[in-house]
């Protein structure tokens, strides 16, 4: 289930992206993803692990009707309580 959330703010953020800096077609992007926070209160016993495989599957299931139906996304697990996107490619 989180990793559906963090599916839709990655698109989210991605759609704002795009409309600001007026992109087109995008064809990847890639992103760093590593232990989420879920109450974003600080505990450590507060955070998951996510699952690539079940974030693709959010990720393609939100897109699939958007202009990022096609876009390849490139997922790499990192150290640290964040995600963000690295690189955009037009």
């Amino acid at each position: 289930m989180h990793d559906f959330i963090l599916a839709k703010e990655i698109i989210d953020e991605l759609s704002n992206i795009a409309r600001e800096k007026k992109l087109g077609n995008i064809k990847k992007v890639s992103l760093e993803i590593g232990m989420i926070s879920l109450a974003h209160d600080g505990y450590p016993e507060h955070t998951e692990d996510i699952s690539i495989e079940n974030l693709e599957f959010g990720i393609r299931s939100i897109s699939k009707d958007t202009i990022f139906k096609n876009v390849e996304f490139i997922i790499k697990k990192v150290a640290g309580n964040y995600w963000k996107i690295i690189n955009i490619e037009v």
